[in-house]
């Protein structure tokens, strides 16, 4: 069975292009193409698809206003066609806590040379797409006054990290965890796949969320507590040392298990430095980056946590990294947090009593 492929988007070149970039793989086809919201909402009605392109800014109605009622009255897989500017990938952000699976950018020039170059990722991620679980939980207002408690304990603020790495699905899964990170947490260090020129506004939108700060890693920072970093979209963020202080790193080395930023990148630099003062956390996502890394940092002494198939949008990394041996426990997104936090709780303890 071909995976069924509806095109929405107001541009006539860009339907086209699609068309011919989807109906170019063996396993799938596009079903239809729609100028605006208002036709495409009667031919998903008409023609059932797996799968959505949709364009952002669009006459009639807005995408995103057509992506809310969509996923309050008919969840499916949603693939946001973006364009690469400041105010599209904030845009984009939203679109992502909306439901949407996934995005991908038109290019600034040359659009039918450029979309053609974009033919491995669209069709990638329409494939993920078409086997992701929607899910509610991202359109579930954030509680204001559920403040995760400090943990009053410097011990473990400054000596541990924790190590996070996500793809497909991975904004909202990140944002869950740190949502519930109290600002005395250890250092944070991330690796979301995501392109240059959105990772800084996610990091943005999560900044102004949370009780931690929030900001894409620069390089050459100290990590410190109650502060997260997160790899932008175009390098690799490793951990290194300055003396006593743990600091972030970027590299401009080629992708890894083809993804730059690369989880496993992150993951080999933790257990190489950090060892046992490291705590590994895997979310959602396709493929298999980090499975290996995460094994690494086990080895090393550190502990390590996975998301569960059932809260996953796409339970493939996770999947990956239990097979690899490298996970300690497993649960759903909205535990994992407290595990690791009564984690960190209980370790130190250990330690304070030796």
């Amino acid at each position: 069975m071909k995976i069924k492929v509806l095109v929405i988007d107001d541009s006539a070149l860009i339907r086209s292009l699609l068309t011919e970039i989807i109906n170019s793989q063996k396993d799938m086809e596009v079903v239809g193409a729609a100028p605006d919201p208002l036709i495409a909402r009667d031919m998903i009605k008409q023609l059932n698809p797996d799968v959505l392109t949709l364009d952002v800014e669009m006459p009639k109605m807005d995408g995103l206003d057509f992506l809310e009622r969509l996923m309050r009255l008919r969840p499916m897989p949603v693939v946001m066609v973006s364009t690469l500017t400041e105010r599209g990938s904030e845009i984009t952000m939203r679109a992502l806590e909306l439901g949407a699976t996934d995005f991908v950018t038109k290019p600034k020039m040359s659009i039918t040379e450029g979309m053609r170059e974009y033919t491995e990722e669209i069709t990638d991620k329409i494939r993920v797409a078409s086997k992701a679980r929607v899910q509610t939980l991202s359109r579930q207002p954030v509680a204001q006054n559920n403040t995760p408690a400090p943990l009053r304990n410097p011990l473990i603020s400054s000596e541990k990290l924790l190590i996070i790495g996500a793809s497909t699905g991975g904004t909202e899964a990140i944002k869950a965890f740190l949502l519930q990170m109290p600002s005395d947490c250890p250092g944070i260090v991330i690796t979301q796949h995501m392109p240059a020129g959105f990772t800084k506004s996610f990091a943005n939108r999560l900044d102004s969320l949370c009780k931690i700060s929030v900001k894409e890693a620069q390089g050459g920072e100290r990590i410190l507590p109650g502060h997260a970093y997160i790899a932008p979209g175009d390098k690799h963020l490793l951990l290194a040392r300055s003396g006593a202080n743990y600091v972030t790193q970027l590299s401009d080395e080629p992708p890894v298990n083809r993804h730059k930023p690369s989880v496993d990148v992150l993951f080999d630099s933790a257990a190489a430095l950090a060892g046992k003062n490291a705590v590994g956390v895997i979310l959602t996502g396709m493929g298999k980056d980090g499975a290996a890394g995460m094994a690494k940092m086990k080895q090393a002494g550190a502990y390590n946590f996975a998301q569960n198939e059932e809260s996953c949008v796409v339970y493939g990394m996770p999947r990956e990294a239990v097979a690899h041996g490298g996970v300690h426990e497993v649960a759903h997104l909205q535990e994992l947090p407290k595990l690791v936090l009564n984690y960190l709780t209980a370790n130190s303890a250990r330690a304070l009593r030796v």
